[in-house]
C-alpha cells in the first residue's frame, strides 16, 4: 500500500467482541493476511467506496441541475 511522503502512523486501540475477532481472523487467514492488514485494507476500501458514491451523487446532481 502506498502512502504520502511525510505521513506517519499511529496506534488505534479498540475493544472488540470475541466472535467478531474470530471472524475477522478467519477472513484475514483466507487471504493470507494479518488481522491488522485485513482491517486496514477493509477500512481503506470502505473509505474509497464512500468517496466514490459521494462523487457519483454529486455528478448526478450536477447533470440534473444542468437540464
Amino acid at each position: 500500500m502506498g502512502s504520502k511522503a511525510g505521513t506517519g502512523s499511529t496506534v488505534l486501540s479498540l475493544r472488540i467482541d470475541t466472535e467478531l475477532l474470530d471472524r475477522i481472523r478467519q477472513h484475514a487467514a483466507k487471504r493470507g493476511m494479518s488481522v491488522q492488514d485485513y482491517v486496514v485494507r477493509t477500512l481503506i476500501r470502505d473509505d474509497f467506496d464512500e468517496r466514490f458514491q459521494t462523487s457519483v451523487d454529486e455528478t448526478e446532481r450536477f447533470y440534473r441541475e444542468a437540464t
